[in-house]
């Protein structure tokens, strides 16, 4: 929701440098923007938190909050040291998303996750479910030759996803663009189903928790 307010606080503040106003009445109407995109965002994730309740529903997460792009050049998954991790920020992120499913009261099945530390962390942190790895959930962002068959293992998994529970999956964002062809931030949540076929259907969005 924040970038969404950044992003439209900018185009208004660049037409208002066209033009001459009083600093009053450039708070003016900056406070009747905060007041358009606010509302409009809390319904958007409402739908976004009813979409879970559909049978079949997934949970795709990126990650909580871990500064910087990629990782470290001698990337070692057993350790995790060598990987780009969550700060605090992030983990209290990841803690928060876990209180708005239980605060909800929403069934899950299980959590499966990247086994990036900072995919295996937000899983544990949200404590929602039981924590499965699945490498099929891991990131090709240095390795895209390996997007195909990971994308297709990703879509197979997800097809037998249980109708009766949400299946959460906590990933990276170059796995669920190459599921969705959505750009999602840290700690967003796209819901989905996918069919027999493997076929993803978008059902709804909710924005990333700030974390603070």
């Amino acid at each position: 929701m924040l970038s969404l307010i950044v992003q439209r606080m900018k185009a208004i503040l660049a037409m208002l440098a066209s033009v001459r106003m009083s600093f009053i009445s450039v708070l003016a109407v900056c406070a009747v923007l905060l007041m358009t995109v606010l509302p409009s965002q809390a319904s958007a994730d409402d739908t976004g938190w009813k979409s879970l309740e559909q049978p079949g529903a997934i949970a795709l997460i990126r990650h909580a909050l871990a500064p910087g792009t990629g990782d470290p050049a001698n990337l070692d998954l057993n350790d995790w040291t060598t990987q780009r991790n969550l700060d605090e920020r992030g983990r209290q992120q990841a803690r928060d998303i876990g209180k708005a499913f239980r605060d909800r009261g929403i069934p899950v099945a299980r959590v499966l996750t990247s086994q990036w530390r900072r995919c295996t962390e937000t899983a544990e942190l949200m404590d929602v479910g039981p924590v499965v790895e699945e490498p099929a959930f891991n990131s090709f962002f240095r390795n895209r030759e390996k997007e195909a068959e990971a994308t297709a293992k990703a879509r197979s998994i997800l097809a037998a996803a249980p109708q009766d529970k949400v299946t959460v999956v906590v990933t990276h964002q170059v796995n669920i663009t190459a599921l969705t062809g959505r750009f999602i931030q840290s700690g967003e949540i796209t819901v989905v189903r996918v069919n027999d076929l493997g076929d993803v259907t978008i059902l709804g969005s909710i924005d990333g928790i700030s974390g603070w």
